[in-house]
C-alpha cells in the first residue's frame, strides 16, 4: 500500500484518540461535579450563609444569636392524629427525625432514640418523627411497634415537610437527618447521619443547659 493510502488511516486514528481524550474529559468532569454536588449539604438549600461550625464527628451547630427559625411544621400522624410542633411543643426541645421504614440505617438508629427519648422527656425534651418516603403507613407503624417508638411521627410520604426549610437554614438534605430546635424554635444542631446514643445526646445536652 503506498503512502498515499496509509495516510488517511493515521489522521483517522489520531482523530479517533483525539475523541476519545475528550470524552474521557468531558466524563471526569461530570464525575467530578458529580461528586461535589454529593458534598454539598452542608450549604444547606443552596446558600453558603448558614453561619453552621461543622464538627468531624458529623454534627453541625450554630451559635444561638445566628440561629434561624424552623419552619412551621404540622399534619396528620402515622396514628391519625393532628400534631402542630410549633404550637403543641412551644417553649421545648424538639428533637426532630428524618426517617423511613425502608431505610437501614433509620432501623440501626431507632433504639438509641427510643431509649433518649424516654429519658429526657422529663427535662423538657420532645421528640418527633417525620416519616418519609413511606406511601402506607402500614410498614411505618410496624416499625415504630418493633423498635418501641414512644413519640409520635408525621407522615409525610411526599417529603413535602423538608420543603418548608428556609433557604440558609440547617435543613434536612438527607435521610436519616437529626435536627435540634431550641427553645425558642430555632435550629440548633443538625447530623445528617445514622446517630449512636452517644452522639444524639452530644447534640442534646449543650441545648439543654442553655438559659
Amino acid at each position: 500500500m503506498s503512502v498515499a493510502c496509509r495516510a488517511p488511516h493515521r489522521i483517522d486514528s489520531s482523530s479517533r484518540r483525539r475523541s476519545r481524550a475528550a470524552l474521557l474529559t468531558a466524563g471526569l468532569a461530570v464525575v467530578a461535579l458529580a461528586l461535589s454536588a454529593c458534598s454539598s449539604g452542608g450549604t444547606s438549600g443552596g446558600s453558603g450563609n448558614t453561619n453552621f461550625v461543622a464538627g468531624s464527628d458529623g454534627i453541625a451547630t450554630v451559635k444561638k444569636g445566628n440561629r434561624k427559625a424552623s419552619p412551621d411544621l404540622d399534619g396528620e400522624t402515622l396514628d391519625g392524629k393532628h400534631l402542630d410542633i410549633g404550637k403543641d411543643y412551644k417553649g421545648k426541645i424538639v428533637v426532630l427525625n428524618v426517617w423511613g421504614s425502608w431505610c437501614a440505617p433509620c432501623r440501626a438508629e431507632a433504639p438509641n432514640f427510643a431509649k433518649v427519648a424516654k429519658e429526657t422527656k422529663a427535662k423538657g425534651v420532645e421528640f418527633v418523627g417525620i416519616n418519609t418516603r413511606d406511601p402506607e403507613r402500614g410498614p411505618a407503624i410496624q416499625f415504630e411497634k418493633q423498635h418501641e417508638i414512644p413519640y409520635p411521627s408525621l407522615h409525610d410520604p411526599m417529603g413535602k415537610l423538608m420543603l418548608r426549610f428556609p433557604r440558609g437554614s440547617l435543613n434536612p438534605n438527607f435521610i436519616p437527618s437529626t435536627l435540634v430546635v431550641d427553645r425558642d424554635g430555632k435550629i440548633a444542631a443538625r447530623s445528617q447521619q445514622p446517630l449512636n446514643e452517644e452522639k444524639l445526646r452530644k447534640m442534646i445536652d449543650p441545648v439543654l443547659a442553655e438559659k
